[in-house]
């Protein structure tokens, strides 16, 4: 049930600002569908619904060590041979792998199955730390709410990054966390009264992106050491203050490219980078394209 509130509420309607989907709930046999909180599903579509679909994402289901029927791997395999996005996160993966989509690629799923996915599937790469991995039109995702960072990153790779903020902002929600980020933190963060520190510490980076923010001062304003802020901060996030920041800064600097005419030099400064040359490398490096390229491929604005 949650793997269908998470899609649902991603690709649902939000209001005006954000454009509706054509979104729809496919099963091999349209009826009440049994969920894991005990209320029945109704759903009205057959698998015939997928045939025009351009996303596909199969949802987790306590029998996902059984292979779904032979009806729903030939829509899958129909759907990724004719160019539709198929995705799937938590042990949703098992159907995509099942159909053999994952045959000679990278994939996730809830890191307390990837040994029996990686067991199950020798010819599939199993990350079992990643939220989320992006072959292309084949995208798998990590457990339980990070369904949210899947959805999300499939919206701000084909919609951009504007519109997957927005959709963010309404759930109240993080509008990017890194597919590489892990899935989950080994140990706890002692509840000291550091965290509330820390808190406002990153609240104050995001306010400050265009100030050069080394580790040392972050560290400063949170009255630590630079060891134990880069523990703890690790810890509270799961990746460092460097990748924290840097992801910070290139969703910024996406959401400017989308929505302003600003020069890239100026967003370059608005975001903390020092020249245009340095955010084109990272943008590059981290997004595939240089700035003005996602500029033309997401703008709205013309000036």
């Amino acid at each position: 049930m949650l793997a269908v509130g998470i899609v649902a509420e991603v690709f649902g309607p939000h209001g005006a600002e954000v454009p509706g989907f054509d979104f729809a709930l496919c099963a091999d046999r349209p009826g009440p569908v049994p969920t894991d909180c005990g209320v029945p599903l109704a759903i009205t579509h057959g698998l015939d619904r997928l045939a025009s679909a351009d996303l596909l994402i199969a949802l987790p289901g306590a029998g996902f060590r059984t292979p779904p029927v032979p009806a729903v791997l030939d829509a899958l395999r129909a759907a990724h041979a004719r160019g539709a996005v198929v995705a799937a996160h938590c042990v949703g993966t098992f159907a995509l792998a099942a159909a053999g989509l994952l045959s000679g690629r990278r994939a996730t799923t809830h890191w307390r199955f990837a040994e029996l996915l990686a067991g199950r599937h020798p010819d599939v790469t199993v990350e079992p730390d990643a939220l989320y991995v992006d072959e292309g039109n084949v995208v798998t995702g990590a457990g339980a709410a990070a369904g949210f960072d899947l959805c999300l990153h499939l919206l701000r790779r084909e919609h951009g990054a504007a519109l997957a903020n927005a959709v963010a902002r309404d759930m109240v929600l993080p509008s990017h966390r890194e597919g590489g980020q892990a899935q989950y933190l080994s140990a706890p963060v002692p509840e000291d009264g550091r965290d509330d520190r820390l808190a406002e510490v990153l609240d104050w980076a995001r306010e400050h992106l265009h100030e050069p923010l080394p580790v040392t001062e972050l560290a400063r304003r949170a009255m630590m050491s630079k060891r134990s802020f880069a523990r703890r901060f690790t810890a509270a996030t799961g990746t460092t203050p460097h990748a924290w920041l840097r992801s910070l800064r290139l969703s910024r600097a996406e959401e400017l490219l989308e929505t302003t005419g600003l020069p890239v030099e100026e967003i370059a400064r608005l975001v903390g980078y020092g020249s245009a040359a340095v955010l084109r490398e990272q943008f590059v490096r981290r997004r595939g394209v240089p700035p003005r390229s996602y500029r033309r491929a997401f703008a709205r604005t013309s000036s």
